[in-house]
Formats: structure tokens, C-alpha cells, sequence
């Protein structure tokens, strides 16, 4: 079942991957590190679809959900390298549109830092197909924010996409996605894609899609309880159920309809949520971010960008995932669950940046200790466990490494 390359150095790890597969828990997936430049492990194994009618190959691309906004954020970093983008300048410096209903002082800060208030739509998703990019971007620009702009973090799961996204457009005229491939995947030979062409369809693997604004967290009772009685991490959380922000930043009906395996989402540029890649092509990029930023004489940006845009710019409380104290650089998750105490949470460990999907999907680089590291899987487990595969891989490597 399981097929690739792995050091002698990590074999704890294939043995890991190996037995998630072998035990059914994970349906198909692939994991790959590149350490100090060379790559160390690629492996994969398992089924492309709940019939098991066909095994992941090498080439296999998977929808890596959120891990998207961190290859966004690389395209920010390199702007911001550039000299083309401005993080503290308002967003209507760059995109005129958006300076209406309460907006006025949203900063590009803001929209990389999860702290813009436009974490859902107003009235729902617009309904038309997910490549009309001007009808997301229009609906975002004339609704007002949930909450004040720059005040507070709320996770924008689905908005990012083109919030960010436009950012990038305003600055250089190309949609995300196309600036992706034009100015990193193809310079670098990465197999990721924003958008993909019809021609590399039927290299996907089906993804499990289950939706989360149902979810019904035990704790939800707290929103009866007097705040007096509550610390402040608590009344952080009962904030996440009597406002809602979670159910509205994770409404999903669209995706009930025109789901993850629709060509329409499939070749949509979407770049909060629908990156198709391999693991070995993100373990490759995040590799040569942390290995100073350039390979064979290609640079994607100064080692100082990478610095600024790794610090901790915003750190919660976050109002839309129940209060937690998420960490995020431009665009990148940071540090959190470093010690692996809990599943439903991705481990970053001190020095790391990357993002985590709902899916399961992590990628990270680590530049203090030279690691691109990345784990993608289609078969998306119970919220309790939603990165148990990819926290045992993380921690294991880590144990390998510092040994």
C-alpha cells in the first residue's frame, strides 16, 4: 500500500504513515519532508475514493483547504518584497470599492491577520458559479463588517480568499492563482495549483466533505452563564456562541451543492480553500523558504521578508474559533499546540510557519531548523481528531531531528 522514498534516518516515520493507512483511518495520503535542502521522505499510499477503486500515485493532486492561505501568503510576502504592497496602508488605497460602510480604516494588515471583521458573507454566498470572481469581490465590497475592523481576530475562512485575494489582483492585474504559477510554481517546478486546468483533473483524489456550522460543541451552555462567573478565556468563549461568528464564518450550504469535487470548485481560483497539490511540492516550497528563501539560483524573496512576515502580527482572542489564541504572521498560522495535547488542533512548533485545512492537510517550513514538511489526505476525520495523522508524522520528525 505504500509506495515512495524514505531516508533510513525516518523510518519511524513511514512506519507512522504506514499504519494510519493499514488501520483504515486514513482512506489515502501522502506525506513529504525536505530537511536541510535535500528531500528526506516522499511517501504515499492509500485510495483516491471512498470505493477504493483507485491507489494515490505519486502525482495525485488532493484539495489542501486551508493550507492555501499559506501559499497565498507567499505571493503577499513577495509583493511585499517588491516594495508593491504596503501592509499598513488602508485597503482602499489599493482598492478604492471597498472604502464604504464601515470599512473606511481596514488596513491590508487586517485581511492577512484575520482581524477585518468580514469573516462571512452578509447575505450568503452570491449565487452564481465559483470562477465569477467579480461577484464574490463585489458582494465583500459593498456589505458591512461584522464586527469593527482591526479590533478583534475572527478566523475568515472562506472570505480570505478574496479579500487577499483582490489585493493581489489591484497590485498586479492577475488573478491569484495565475500569479502563483507564473511567478513561483513554475520558476520552482511546484505541482500546487489555485485553479486548475481541466487537463489535470483526473489526477485528483475525491475529498470528504463534512460541514462544520452544524457543529454542536459541549460547551455551548456556557452562553447561559453569567460572565461574572467566568474567566476571561471563558468569556471568550461563550463571545463564540452568542454572537455566532463560527457558524457564520463556517456557513457551508454552497459547498453542499457545488462541492469539492465539482469541476466548478475544482477550477475556480479560490486561494483561502481550494489548492490542489502534491505533498512533495509543498514540502518543496516550504523547504526552500527555510533554507533561505532561493534554489539553484532562484529567488522568491530577501530572508528579511520572510522574517517580518513570520513575526506574530496577531494573536487573538479568536471570535471565531471559540476564543482560542491562534497565532498568525501575513497570511501564515504560527507556534500553538506545540506539545501536542490535543488532535483537533494542528502542532506548530516555536520556529514554524505554514497553515492547517480542515481536511487535515499541513504544511509548514521552519527555517531555524531547515524543515519543509507537509501531509495532505482526503478523508476529513472527526473534529476531535482532525489532525491526529499529521501531529503524530510532526512530532515524531521533530523527536528524529533534535536527536
Amino acid at each position: 500500500m505504500i509506495k515512495g522514498y524514505c531516508d533510513d534516518r525516518f523510518l519511524k516515520i513511514k512506519n507512522i504513515f504506514s499504519n494510519q493507512i493499514n488501520n483504515g483511518y486514513e482512506l489515502g495520503c501522502s506525506v513529504a519532508v525536505e530537511y536541510k535542502g535535500k528531500e528526506v521522505i516522499n511517501l504515499y499510499g492509500g485510495y483516491t475514493d471512498e470505493t477504493k477503486t483507485n491507489l494515490w500515485k505519486k502525482n495525485t493532486l488532493v484539495n489542501v483547504w486551508s493550507v492555501t492561505k499559506a501559499v497565498t501568503g507567499v505571493c503577499i510576502v513577495k509583493l511585499i518584497s517588491e516594495n508593491k504592497l504596503d501592509v499598513n496602508k488602508k485597503v482602499s488605497y489599493y482598492w478604492p470599492e471597498y472604502d464604504c460602510n464601515g470599512k473606511s480604516n481596514t488596513k491590508v494588515i487586517d485581511l492577512l491577520t484575520h482581524r477585518a471583521g468580514m469573516f462571512a458573507f452578509e447575505n450568503n454566498y452570491p449565487k452564481c458559479s465559483w470562477n465569477d470572481w467579480e461577484e464574490f469581490i463585489i458582494a465583500l465590497e459593498k456589505q458591512k463588517p461584522f464586527r469593527e475592523p482591526g479590533l478583534s481576530q475572527g478566523y475568515h475562512a472562506m472570505t480570505f480568499a478574496w479579500l487577499v485575494g483582490e489585493i493581489i489582483r489591484r497590485i498586479d492585474g492577475r488573478l491569484p492563482g495565475d500569479y502563483f504559477k507564473e511567478e513561483i510554481a513554475e520558476p520552482f517546478n511546484l505541482d500546487f495549483h489555485i485553479g486548475l486546468s481541466e487537463d489535470d483533473i483526473h489526477r485528483c483524489a475525491d475529498v470528504g466533505y463534512k460541514r462544520l456550522d452544524n457543529l454542536n460543541p459541549q460547551l455551548s451552555f456556557i452562553k447561559f452563564i453569567p460572565n461574572i462567573f467566568l474567566n476571561k478565556d471563558l468569556n471568550n468563549l461563550k463571545d463564540t456562541f452568542v454572537s455566532g461568528d463560527f457558524k457564520k464564518a463556517f456557513k457551508s450550504d454552497r459547498l453542499d451543492k457545488d462541492g469539492p469535487n465539482s469541476l466548478d470548485w475544482r477550477t475556480a481560483q479560490i486561494p483561502a480553500a481550494n489548492g490542489h497539490g502534491t505533498a512533495q511540492s509543498l514540502a518543496k516550497l516550504f523547504g526552500i523558504l527555510s533554507t533561505g528563501c532561493e534554489r539553484d539560483g532562484t529567488k522568491i524573496f530577501d530572508l528579511n521578508s520572510l522574517a517580518q512576515s513570520t513575526k506574530i502580527h496577531s494573536s487573538g482572542p479568536d471570535t471565531v474559533l471559540f476564543g482560542t489564541k491562534l497565532n498568525f504572521g501575513y497570511c501564515f498560522m504560527l507556534k500553538g499546540n506545540e506539545n501536542n495535547k490535543v488532535a483537533f488542533a494542528p502542532v506548530f512548533k516555536e520556529n514554524t510557519f505554514g497553515h492547517a485545512g480542515i481536511g487535515g492537510s499541513v504544511a509548514f517550513g521552519d527555517a531555524k531548523n531547515e524543515i519543509g514538511y507537509a501531509f495532505v489526505c482526503n478523508r476529513q476525520q472527526k473534529t476531535s481528531e482532525l489532525y491526529k495523522t499529521s501531529n503524530l508524522l510532526t512530532e515524531n520528525l521533530y523527536k528524529i531531528i533534535n536527536n
